[in-house]
């Protein structure tokens, strides 16, 4: 189904073409300047210099043929030469009616298919997730979702930090306390033990520990970079343990991941690119694109447009250990053979583009992907708390999200429980809900690319641009269709012609859907159906204080009204769900 403003604008296009000027001159948008129009056409003023004529001529002999277009109701030349419309009442009903019998509400999936791999999450095994997780979660998962509604096939790749240092510490750290167990006796050839010698609890506490030890005491940071290093050769009781703490650290990061309601395709890790790093490294050189500087194998991937210092591209230590470049570029290697995505994106920190530069171009050098496979990088900002600086605890410490959930929901059910209407178990269960759409709203709100803060007051609003207004407004219309199925059939509802302005400004704001979703995948861009919503939301809220729906006498009126705001329901429902969360029945 073709979008409005693109039927608007062949219509304008035609007008351009009979009057003798070019068609592209027709393009139209929507105005900004609502209080005039609703859609303006500034092409004349374009055309102005090629036809050397005045813009307010060529309006006026373009807008000789939109006269009479049932398309309009409002069609007018303005000096100095722009072209204003009213749409008809009649034909955006119509419109807004045949979104209303489609399921999709006019959105169309694609007929160009394409095979997506979206990179998010990013947590590391054996330490808990903190609130530095929260944006790549929330952010990759939406882009997921919308991805997947427009009809691609879409993987979502958790990519556990595996493979690196903090490998060599936990097993180090182990080998201190537990110096007899079977995994560091490198004359053992029986079956290792099915379950690890040690709980969550156990292991979030050893990585820390011997972290800090690791900087205090030199010998100990040896031992661990030497256990990390014969890890990755393959030492069988150490890669014995690292299935052992996967294990266990994947179990309790996907519960995690559930309360925020962000689920993945492949829970891989960085070890999983392991098998595919000799022979790729052996390619490079093969290549003569990788050589040794300071004893580390490099390739070089600076460009001569660069105007900022892109330094090599770290294959390999020194000593022949990897590097996240290392496992990254492996990671591609996989991807590549299982999957042929044509689109891989990678949703993690601004911190980290100058490391994707590299690896995107090496891969893309040494033929590790396809030429045609579009790599992308989309860097999220920090979140901040209300003190403007990355947010931390009371006690200056890192919050464990977990934590940060937990104090969501207890605002939100306190706030629940103010209103009195729910019993304790009701006001729980909507206090859930209700927490993880402040939570979830409050950062896709905000652009990917910027930092913003997290203000827990604001975000648990229910006024304003927060989860829980989006939420209130749906919960909203659910009554009153509620109250309406009591004593009325749903059976043969229809959109009507708008009788006044604010049910015209609901149907126009209803009809910015596709857009809305389109332009989010397109720009990987969650804020852009947020922006959308709230715009729909404010709209509905307008059109209920201003207008008698249950009590409207008029009985077709009272339908078409309930058609009307049940699609608004289910518009802003989907696009709530492309968010990552739900609304509860009652609030």
């Amino acid at each position: 189904m073709n979008q409005l403003l693109d039927l608007i604008t062949e219509e304008v296009k035609l007008a351009f073409d009979k009057a003798g000027y070019d068609s592209k001159y027709g393009k139209t948008s929507l105005s900004n300047r609502p209080d005039l129009c609703e859609f303006q056409c500034n092409g004349a003023m374009a055309a102005a210099k090629e036809y050397k004529k005045a813009p307010i001529m060529i309006a006026e002999d373009v807008l000789s043929n939109l006269k009479d277009n049932k398309m309009f109701s409002e069609a007018e030349a303005v000096k100095p030469g722009f072209l204003n419309f009213k749409i008809s009442g009649d034909y955006l009903s119509k419109y807004v009616e045949k979104m209303h019998s489609d399921d999709r509400f006019g959105l169309d999936v694609t007929d160009d298919k394409k095979t997506i791999i979206i990179d998010y999450g990013g947590p590391n095994v054996a330490k808990p997730l903190h609130v530095g997780h929260l944006r790549s979660a929330v952010i990759g998962e939406s882009i997921k979702r919308t991805a997947r509604y427009i009809g691609h096939n879409v993987i979502g790749d958790v990519h556990l930090g595996d493979w690196g240092l903090q490998m060599g510490l936990i097993i180090t750290e182990l080998r201190e306390r537990q110096p007899n167990l079977c995994y560091f006796d490198e004359n053992f050839d029986g079956e290792y033990p099915e379950e690890a010698p040690f709980t969550i609890a156990e292991l979030e506490e050893i990585y820390p520990f011997a972290s800090g030890k690791s900087k205090e005491d030199e010998e100990y940071k040896e031992k661990a970079l030497e256990a990390t290093k014969e890890l990755q050769k393959g030492r069988r009781g150490y890669k014995a343990l690292l299935n052992h703490i996967l294990t266990i650290s994947v179990n309790d990061l996907k519960k995690n991941y559930e309360k925020l309601n962000v689920s993945f395709d492949l829970w891989k890790g960085e070890s999983d690119a392991e098998e595919y790093i000799d022979d790729m490294v052996q390619s490079m050189k093969d290549k003569g694109l990788a050589y040794e500087s300071d004893g580390a194998l490099v390739v070089d991937v600076k460009l001569d447009s660069d105007k900022k210092e892109v330094p090599p591209c770290m294959i390999l230590k020194s000593d022949g250990a990897s590097l996240y470049t290392t496992t990254d570029l492996a990671t591609l290697v996989w991807r590549v053979k299982d999957y042929k995505p044509d689109r891989i994106i990678y949703v993690v920190d601004n911190r980290q583009e100058m490391h994707f530069v590299q690896v995107f171009r090496c891969a893309k050098k040494a033929g590790v992907v396809p030429e045609d496979t579009d790599l992308e990088f989309l860097g999220f900002g920090t979140m901040n708390g209300p003190n403007g600086k990355p947010f931390k605890t009371r006690e200056g410490g890192v919050m464990r999200l977990e934590y940060l959930l937990d104090e969501i929901n207890d605002k939100m059910y306190e706030k629940i429980r103010e209103n009195d209407n729910m019993t304790e178990d009701e006001a729980k269960k909507v206090a859930s809900i209700v927490s993880l759409a402040a939570v979830k709203y409050g950062d896709l709100s905000n652009q990917a690319s910027k930092d913003y803060i997290f203000d827990v007051e604001k975000f648990t609003s229910s006024e304003g641009n927060t989860g829980p207004y989006i939420l209130y407004t749906i919960v909203r219309i659910k009554s009153i269709l509620n109250k309406y199925m009591q004593d009325n059939s749903m059976d043969n509802l229809h959109i009507l012609p708008p009788e006044s302005e604010c049910t015209k400004n609901l149907m126009l704001e209803i009809v910015k859907y596709q857009n809305a979703i389109i332009s989010a995948y397109e720009e990987s861009a969650p804020s852009k159906i947020c922006a959308f919503i709230y715009d729909l939301c404010n709209s509905f809220n307008h059109f209920y204080h201003e207008t008698k729906i249950l009590s409207c006498e008029d009985l077709e009126k009272k339908k078409g009204y309930i058609a009307l705001i049940k699609l608004t329901k289910e518009v802003l429902e989907q696009c709530i769900d492309l968010l990552g969360f739900s609304a509860p029945e009652k609030m």
